[in-house]
């Protein structure tokens, strides 16, 4: 199983018919919600069916790493 994380942005193997390649990950579990990076449109996809044709991951860095709580 991949880490594969909410906010990630996915590069897949073939692009959407729109032309776009990267999807942003709304949602992970045994299925994946993604959203086209292009023109915006949003699929459910099996995490199986998906991570084979994932070809790079990109994590979302967190802006803040403080820890204090201030």
């Amino acid at each position: 199983m991949m880490d594969v994380r909410l906010g990630d942005t996915l590069v897949m193997k073939k692009a959407h018919p729109c032309g776009e390649k990267h999807w942003k990950v709304l949602r992970t579990g045994a299925d994946f919600r993604l959203k086209c990076m292009g023109c915006g449109h949003e699929i459910m996809v099996a995490r199986f069916k998906a991570e084979k044709n994932i070809r790079q991951i990109i994590h979302q860095e967190n802006i803040s790493t403080d820890t204090s709580g201030r």
